[in-house]
């Protein structure tokens, strides 16, 4: 199966001028932890990523008004991308491989397309597909940790 069948379709997005308020107001409306960051709300090329995590370790555990700040301050540069005919074996791979939970899927353009998660994966991949992802990267989580 490939993971065209699986993804969130025309995900949520921010640009790295977008205000933390906002990027809190996109999840809340959009019930997701996570955004891309995108070059330009025209191009949508995905040049990061930012989570609800993020907010809150670094703004508020570094004592900083999230209020005054916006995405492309606290975002995580590094952006995995897949393209909508992988297939979910090979997602899977990707995700364990770069210890990461979610990827943006583009299109040939390198446009933002759409979004995998674990719990994409979950719902929509075999329970054998679903707990190996979860033990890999869970493992790597505790790896990276230690």
């Amino acid at each position: 199966m490939k993971i065209e069948n699986i993804m969130t379709r025309n995900p949520a997005f921010c640009t790295l001028n977008t205000s933390l308020h906002d990027v809190a107001q996109m999840m809340t409306d959009n019930d997701c932890g996570c955004l891309p960051v995108v070059e330009e709300e025209n191009s949508r090329k995905p040049i990061g990523m930012i989570t609800d995590r993020d907010i809150v370790l670094r703004t508020v555990a570094h004592n900083k008004n999230p209020l005054n700040m916006i995405a492309g301050e606290i975002m995580t540069d590094d952006v995995f991308t897949a393209t909508p005919d992988l297939s979910i074996e090979e997602s899977c791979e990707l995700m364990e491989r770069n210890h990461v939970r979610r990827l943006a899927v583009v299109d040939e353009n390198g446009d933002l397309v759409g979004m995998l998660a674990q719990a994409d994966i979950a719902l929509g991949a075999t329970p054998k597909e679903t707990a190996h992802l979860v033990r890999e990267i869970s493992e790597s989580a505790i790896a990276i940790a230690a």
